[in-house]
C-alpha cells in the first residue's frame, strides 16, 4: 500500500469568518471565489489530489449550502476508486448538540465519521489559505523521523513574527518550544535553524502554518480530552513536550486568507508578470467546477495587468491590474482599476431583460469608474456609477456594500443605481 493511502485530509473550514464579511454573509469562508473561476477549499483540496492524497472531509458549520453545491458539483472520481471528498457539518448526535467550538473541537465532533475510514496519519489542513505544496515531502518527513506530530513551517522576517504562532526547534527539525505571537522584545530569542536562502532574506523565525499531521493513534488520543478546543492555541502547545514533533520548513510562497485586506492583495498579486502564487504550474494545477462557458469577447479595451476568466462579455474602455470573474459583463466608456470582480452566476436573456422591465443589468454599466473594490457575485451596477476606494474612505456599511480598509466591497447580488457616487 503506498505511503498516500495510509494518509486522510482534514480541511477546516473556520468559524463564522467574520474578519472576511461581506463576503461570508452568504457562504462558508472556504466557498468564497477566488482567482476568478475558484474557490478557496479549491486550494488544500487540489494539494491533496496534487500529492496523490484522495480521501478528504471538509468540516463546516456556516453557510454551508454554496460549499455543499460545489463540492458536489466538482470533485467526482471513478467508481472503482477509493477517493472522495466530503462536507461535514456540525450536527447534533447523542453525544454533542453544540457547535464546533474550535478547530480542535470541529475534529473532535466529526471523529465518528474519520474512523469508519482506515488510516494511519491525519493531514490537517486550513480552508482558508494559499499555496501549492507536495505534502508527500512532509509525510516522508514525519516517517522517516518517527514523528507523533509534524508542523508544516514557514521561515518569516522579525516584523512578520508577531502575527503568528512562532516555533523553535533543534538542528534536526525537533520542535523544542512554542510562543502564540510573541512581542518584538523576545524574538531575538526565537530565531531557528534555516537555510541560507532563508537567513540572507532575514528569515530566521519558524512561523507554524496550521498545517500538521497526526498519528491516528495520538489523533484519538488527544480528542478524548474535551477541554482542549483549538489546534494552534492548546493542543500544538501541550503537546511539544509529551510528543515527538517535528518541523516541515516550506519555502514556498503562502499567505492566511484571514481578513479583507489580505483577500484583496493575493488575488490582485496574481495579476503581476510572475505571481507568486502560479496558476499555470503544470504540476501544480488547481481543480475547480469545469463549467461549459463560451470563450470570452472583448471589444475596444485596453488591458494592462488583467486577468479574465472565461465567459465574459467585455467593452470596458480600459482595465488595469484587476481580476475580472467567470460571465462578467463591462459596458463601453468604463474604467476598471486594482478591482477584483467575481461575476456572475448565470446570464440574463433578452426575453426576460424585456418581460421583467430590468433596468440595471447584471454586471457593470456605461461610462462607470471603479478602483480599489471587490465586487461579489451577481451584482447590477447601473450607468456613470463613480467608486473610488482607498485609505481616503473611513470604514462604513450600508445594505449594499462595505467599506474595510479603504477597499470597497459590493455585497453579493446588490443593486447599484446610476451615478452612484463611492
Amino acid at each position: 500500500m503506498a505511503i498516500n493511502d495510509k494518509v486522510l485530509g482534514i480541511i477546516l473550514g473556520g468559524g463564522q469568518g467574520s474578519r472576511l464579511y461581506p463576503l461570508t454573509e452568504k457562504r462558508s469562508k472556504p466557498a468564497v471565489p477566488i482567482a476568478g473561476k475558484y474557490r478557496l477549499v479549491d486550494i488544500p483540496i487540489s494539494n491533496c489530489i496534487n500529492s496523490d492524497i484522495k480521501r478528504m472531509f471538509v468540516l463546516t458549520q456556516f453557510n454551508s449550502a454554496s460549499l455543499n453545491r460545489h463540492i458536489k458539483n466538482t470533485y467526482h472520481f471513478s467508481f472503482f476508486s477509493s477517493a472522495f471528498v466530503d462536507v461535514l457539518a456540525a450536527e447534533q448526535t447523542m453525544d454533542s448538540g453544540e457547535w464546533f467550538q474550535g478547530t480542535a473541537d470541529a475534529v473532535r465532533q466529526s471523529m465518528h465519521h474519520f474512523l469508519e475510514h482506515d488510516f494511519d496519519y491525519a493531514l490537517i489542513l486550513s480552508g482558508d489559505q494559499l499555496y501549492q505544496m507536495d505534502f508527500n515531502q512532509m509525510i516522508q518527513a514525519h516517517i522517516e523521523s518517527k514523528a507523533k506530530i509534524t508542523i508544516a513551517t514557514q521561515p518569516v522576517k522579525e516584523k512578520e513574527a508577531t502575527a503568528f504562532g512562532i516555533l523553535k526547534t533543534d538542528d534536526k527539525n525537533i520542535i523544542t518550544s512554542f510562543i502564540e505571537k510573541p512581542g518584538k522584545d523576545l524574538l531575538p530569542d526565537w530565531t531557528s535553524p534555516v537555510s541560507d536562502d532563508m537567513k540572507a532574506e532575514g528569515r530566521n523565525h519558524l512561523a507554524s502554518m496550521g498545517i500538521y499531521i497526526f498519528n491516528r493513534d495520538l489523533l484519538i488520543e488527544l480528542m478524548n480530552n474535551p477541554d482542549t478546543n483549538d489546534f494552534g492555541k492548546e493542543i500544538i502547545p501541550q503537546s511539544i513536550d509529551k510528543h515527538k514533533t517535528l518541523s516541515h520548513q516550506f519555502e514556498g510562497y503562502w499567505t492566511d486568507i484571514g481578513n479583507i485586506d489580505s483577500f484583496f492583495e493575493a488575488n490582485l498579486g496574481l495579476t503581476d508578470n510572475i505571481p507568486k502564487f502560479d496558476l499555470y504550474n503544470n504540476n501544480r494545477r488547481i481543480y475547480t467546477r469545469a463549467r461549459i462557458l463560451p470563450t470570452t469577447k472583448i471589444s475596444g479595451t485596453t488591458l494592462n495587468k488583467a486577468v479574465i476568466a472565461e465567459g465574459c462579455i467585455v467593452q470596458a474602455s480600459s482595465i488595469e491590474k484587476s481580476v475580472i470573474g467567470i460571465r462578467s459583463r463591462i459596458g463601453a466608456e468604463t474604467t476598471i482599476i486594482n478591482t477584483y470582480m467575481m461575476g456572475n452566476d448565470y446570464y440574463e436573456t433578452l426575453e426576460g431583460i424585456e418581460s421583467q422591465k430590468i433596468e440595471i443589468l447584471l454586471g457593470i454599466g456605461e461610462r462607470c469608474f471603479i478602483k480599489n473594490a471587490i465586487i461579489d457575485k451577481n451584482v447590477r451596477i447601473g450607468d456613470d456609477v463613480r467608486i473610488n476606494g482607498g485609505k481616503h474612505l473611513e470604514d462604513s456599511e450600508t445594505d449594499t456594500y462595505m467599506i474595510k480598509e479603504g477597499i470597497v466591497v459590493i455585497k453579493k447580488g446588490a443593486i447599484i443605481p446610476k451615478g452612484t457616487v463611492i
